[in-house]
């Protein structure tokens, strides 16, 4: 249609020879670049705006739902930071917990031991007592024995046995 058009408007103009002549070619001219306009409006501006368009709301609605999710991410991170100082705390409270109730223990045991040390000297210390007395009781005998055997030896058993 285009084509027959340019073909009209040419040979029209080859007729005249000028360049506005003043005749149904101009007003031709304009009904035919509106047409066109109106075609390329229906069939190439306006699926191309429209497309313009929803590509535009396409990327307006992905930068809201990328703010979104950032705000989100970063209140998480914000959360997770809080919880892991808190873990940590915690944590460092059950280890020194631990340590102390492992000194204690450890202080317990090491003051029982130290009783029981000290009662086992005592007992010790008793016994090695006991066993000197004994030891001492039967060393006098025997020198009490030995002597009376010397004192016999020396004035015979008639003196002895008149003492």
């Amino acid at each position: 249609m285009t084509h027959s058009i340019i073909l009209l408007a040419a040979e029209t103009a080859g007729k005249e020879g000028g360049l506005f002549d003043l005749d149904a070619t101009l007003p031709l001219m304009a009904i035919q670049f509106l047409f066109l306009v109106l075609i390329l409006n229906a069939t190439f501006y306006k699926p191309l705006s429209k497309a313009i368009d929803e590509r535009d709301e396409y990327i307006r609605k992905n930068q809201l739902d990328a703010r979104e999710r950032l705000s989100k991410a970063e209140q998480l991170a914000a959360q997770y930071e809080q919880e892991l100082a808190t873990a940590r705390r915690q944590s460092q409270q059950i280890i020194a917990d631990a340590q102390a109730e492992a000194e204690k223990v450890a202080a317990e045991k090491i003051a029982a031991a130290q009783r029981e040390a000290q009662a086992q000297r005592e007992q010790a210390a008793q016994e090695i007592e006991q066993q000197k007395q004994e030891a001492l009781a039967s060393l006098e005998q025997q020198v009490d024995s030995l002597s009376q055997q010397i004192m016999e030896k020396l004035l015979g058993k008639q003196l002895v046995g008149q003492r």
